[in-house]
């Protein structure tokens, strides 16, 4: 039998108070909106660091927990049933726990009442979309105006060997010491390496206020909960939003092995800097792993300069085994970058200048419809290629992780992929090579692909 605890907590850290109107909103279950949208973020919170990333087996496991808001004249409180016992230590939640708790609450209320019902914002438009990814990141704190660039955004898969994990944990150590901060997406494996190394790094330089973010959205949480060592936390709408946070916040990228996941948001990061618009914004990019993933890089590499071009190729640097090395590229392009800003008048903390397609920011629901209905040829412009492509790895994403996409998978059968025949014969390659080297899901794990290519 699964321990669980119920008790009531306060917020720690943000969101106190509420409105009457916020709170019945939230408490509001008849129509399982708002409410279930909490109800499964705060479980993946609270059951951070079980090694699942089935969001359905973490439902069902704590199928009776459940979380309501509780208006108080004092402020306001969480009453929490049959949460997991792990998130609390002598009978009190995790401090850092509590924090992520009230990150989530926080970020679902703002978004809910200000970017999808206030009318404040167009989100049928580029321009609007842009503004709204601002606010949201503007209203969790995370833009802060006065400091230098040295944000730099680590990706790559939540399943990774230990080798990768170690060799992840080495890089965020060098750039811990050059005093540099971390962005992830918050979760386990090259997630969460480079933020403990840089942890260890920055205690040794005494920098008290480093800074470990966590960028994450509603329908990936429970297969990438925060991570202990992540100090802010921020909920995006859906993926194009977060992926569109990244691309802003960041002053660097590193990309780790990973798999579609991380597929995913390679193709994002170059068809956005494809774009005409873009071709002089500096950002540095570095691929790197330890030796035994060298193949994995010439994969990737092999798979991007076929169906992206080799323009694509020149944005990013492929380093292997050599996280100083990593780390220097890192602060010399972050020179660079801080220098262009300057130069142009932009602001440090938020990339505006960047142009963001619409193609790039229009959420994509993977039916098996959409999924058929992809374009996948290379006579296509690079960056809508790139758009499609991405799209294409976000619904085998889906299929993987997202309760909806699994479900969709086991009443319809696999998705169909339809490519011209030399694309198609690259994309099998690199996914066959992901089911290969278990990178689609936990090590040991039973995987069946969610996709066919035709």
């Amino acid at each position: 039998m699964t321990a669980t605890v119920s008790t009531i907590v306060a917020p720690e850290g943000s969101l106190e108070v509420l409105s009457q109107q916020e709170v019945e909103r939230l408490r509001d279950t008849s129509s399982k909106g708002l409410h279930e949208l909490l109800r499964r973020c705060a479980l993946a919170v609270l059951n951070a660091g079980t090694p699942t990333d089935d969001s359905r087996q973490v439902l069902e496991t704590y199928k009776d927990f459940d979380i309501q808001v509780i208006q108080e004249d004092r402020g306001m409180m969480l009453k929490l049933d049959n949460a997991p016992a792990g998130a609390f230590v002598d009978g009190r939640m995790i401090r850092g726990i509590r924090e992520h708790l009230s990150a989530v609450l926080r970020d679902i209320v703002y978004v809910a009442n200000e970017i999808q019902h206030g009318g404040r914002f167009d989100l049928d438009d580029s321009t609007g979309i842009s503004n709204a990814v601002f606010h949201i990141l503007r209203n969790a704190g995370v833009l802060r105006a006065g400091e230098p660039p040295n944000l730099v955004v680590c990706w790559g898969g939540h399943s990774i060997s230990r080798e990768e994990y170690d060799y992840a944990k080495s890089v965020g150590y060098q750039l811990g010491l050059r005093e540099l901060d971390i962005c992830t997406g918050c979760g386990p494996g090259a997630m969460k390496g480079p933020m403990k190394g840089a942890h260890v790094a920055h205690a040794k330089q005494r920098r008290r206020q480093g800074r470990y973010l966590g960028i994450s959205e509603p329908g990936i949480i429970a297969a990438e909960a925060p991570n202990p060592i992540v100090n802010e936390l921020v909920i995006m709408p859906d993926i194009e939003k977060r992926l569109e946070a990244f691309l802003r916040v960041a002053h660097g990228i590193i990309v780790f092995p990973g798999g579609v996941g991380t597929t995913e948001e390679i193709l994002y990061l170059l068809g956005v800097l494809l774009h005409p618009a873009n071709q002089d914004i500096p950002l540095p990019v570095v691929f790197t792993g330890p030796a035994d993933s060298a193949d994995y890089f010439r994969q990737v590499d092999t798979f991007i300069r076929y169906a992206l071009g080799e323009d694509a190729a020149k944005r990013y640097r492929i380093i292997v085994d050599d996280p100083e090395a990593v780390a220097l590229a890192m602060r010399d392009g972050v020179r660079d970058l801080t220098e262009f800003r300057r130069k142009h008048d932009d602001a440090f903390y938020y990339n505006w200048r960047l142009t963001v397609p619409e193609d790039f920011q229009r959420p994509f629901e993977p039916t098996h419809e959409a999924m058929a209905a992809l374009a996948l040829r290379t006579d296509l412009p690079v960056y809508d290629l790139a758009a499609n492509l991405r799209r294409a790895f976000s619904g085998i994403v889906a299929g993987n992780v997202k309760e909806a996409g699994i479900r969709a998978i086991e009443e319809h059968g696999p998705y169909r992929l339809t490519a011209e025949k030399g694309l198609m014969a690259q994309m099998d390659v690199l996914l066959q090579s992901f089911v290969a080297q278990s990178r689609m899901k936990l090590p040991g794990s039973h995987y069946e692909p969610c996709y066919k290519l035709s």
